[in-house]
């Protein structure tokens, strides 16, 4: 498909949304609202209470809506979409158990985090039930074109969080390598979120790689935003603890331009501070300083911005209709969290 560059505008009013896609997918997605309320419930009671705390709890059901709106992009007529988004909102869940998990997290879209209230076991093994559910929806879907795209996205979100935990403290990693993590772990979820709509729309192949390419880039830009709000936002905004990346030695991609702008006692303080040995509160105003000094937080909105210009890229080839429109304000609003 050819494309031309398009680039994204600041808006001027109140901001873009994603009030135009929950309009245009507001009936499909209560479709998959109903999946997923079913295909939760376990006789294991406290199944269904621990995913229901996360499920329930406020999150914008990106992922699952990309699916509905691409479909409705290719003038999908069917019901397929329904299961295969809800299998998607299903990994998604799951992941978030497990990082909370790992990370040790306290706060999740404002909420307690599930593994502070049942406990590290309870989560992981809930997580591992909604992988299950996930499984099952694509088998019933019947698809092994697109059982092969979610399992494989599966495979790599996993081999992305463990390439994350083997970076974490590392302040050497590079740039390059970062972006790798950060599309595994993040972008290639939004991405098979996106192709699998033109599979069900039985779409040629170049329709799935440019629905693919906008879903990975739209990805990658909401990650990069979500690393520098970490640093310039705060709990009641975010919903979870501000400077959680901070204390927790993750070494995002502020991080890493601030630590190779830095002088000798500024690396010093990088490395510390990853290491955990000095990361706390003051720690962290001066990190923020330091980031704002070497331009780390506005170069890394800047490469946000790029890859939300690359995602709308992706779409020039698709006529105009409620459905592009609602897809391109979806990356503006990616970008537009950080302002």
């Amino acid at each position: 498909m050819s494309a031309t560059i398009l680039p994204l505008r600041p808006r001027h009013d109140a901001g873009p949304s994603l009030t135009p896609m929950l309009e245009l997918c507001g009936g499909d997605l209560g479709e998959v609202n109903r999946v997923i309320l079913d295909r939760m419930q376990s006789p294991v009671a406290l199944i269904p209470e621990l995913a229901g705390h996360l499920i329930a709890g406020g999150g914008k059901r990106l992922r699952p809506m990309l699916t509905l709106a691409c479909a409705r992009l290719l003038d999908y007529g069917g019901q397929r979409h329904h299961r295969l988004a809800a299998s998607v909102e299903f990994i998604h869940t799951a992941t978030l158990l497990h990082d909370d998990v790992v990370d040790g997290s306290d706060l999740r879209r404002g909420k307690s985090t599930a593994n502070t209230i049942w406990g590290n076991p309870a989560s992981v093994l809930v997580g591992d039930f909604l992988f299950s559910r996930s499984f099952e929806l694509m088998v019933e879907d019947g698809s092994l074109r697109v059982l092969r795209i979610l399992s494989g996205a599966s495979a790599v979100i996993a081999e992305g969080e463990v390439a994350q935990l083997t970076a974490q403290r590392n302040v050497d990693t590079s740039e390059d390598r970062y972006l790798e993590i950060i599309t595994a772990k993040t972008a290639v979820l939004f991405a098979a979120a996106c192709q699998i709509a033109a599979v069900v729309a039985e779409r040629p192949p170049a329709v799935e790689a440019a629905l693919e390419a906008y879903g990975r880039n739209l990805g990658i830009a909401f990650q990069l935003v979500d690393d520098a709000i970490d640093y310039v936002s705060d709990a009641a905004t975010m919903g979870k603890d501000a400077g959680d990346d901070f204390r927790d030695g993750k070494v995002t991609l502020p991080v890493i331009l601030a630590f190779a702008r830095g002088n000798d006692a500024e690396r010093r303080f990088w490395r510390d501070a990853m290491l955990g040995r000095a990361a706390g509160d003051e720690e962290l105003v001066h990190a923020r300083q330091l980031l704002a000094s070497s331009g780390a937080i506005a170069d890394t909105l800047a490469r946000a911005r790029h890859y939300g210009t690359r995602a709308a890229d992706a779409l020039a080839g698709f006529p105009a209709n409620p459905a592009k429109a609602a897809l391109l304000e979806a990356v503006e609003f990616a970008i537009s969290r950080a302002y």
